[in-house]
C-alpha cells in the first residue's frame, strides 16, 4: 500500500531530518487492511533512524504528538484502530516544543 508520511514540529530529526516519506507498505500476511497500529510498528522498524522513544511510547504515539489522516485527527477514526487505504497521507506534528 503505498502512502505518504509527513513528520513535523521537530519530528523529522528522528527521521534524519527528512519531512516526507513516500512509502510502500505490505499488509500483514492473510490481512487485506492496514491499520495505524500496523503503520506505526513499520514506522519505528523502518522509518525512525534516532531516538523512537520520542516518538512512540507503547504501541501508541506518544502524548503531544498530533496525527492527522488525510488532514483528519485521527481521533476522530480510531486512533490505532484507523483504517488506511492506498494512497492517504498520514501526517505526525509534535505539539510540545522546548524554549
Amino acid at each position: 500500500m503505498h502512502l505518504t508520511l509527513e513528520f513535523g514540529g521537530g519530528l523529522e530529526l528522528l527521521c534524519k531530518s527528512v519531512k516526507i516519506h513516500e512509502v510502500d507498505v505490505d499488509t500483514k500476511s492473510g490481512e487485506d487492511k492496514l491499520t495505524m497500529k500496523d503503520l506505526l510498528s513499520w514506522i519505528q522498524a523502518n522509518v525512525i533512524k534516532e531516538r523512537p522513544e520520542m516518538f512512540m511510547k507503547g504501541d501508541s504515539v506518544r502524548p503531544g504528538v498530533l496525527v492527522l489522516v488525510n488532514d483528519c485527527d485521527w481521533e476522530l477514526s480510531g486512533n490505532l484502530d484507523t483504517t488506511l487505504e492506498e494512497k492517504d497521507v498520514v501526517v505526525f506534528i509534535s505539539t510540545l516544543h522546548g524554549g
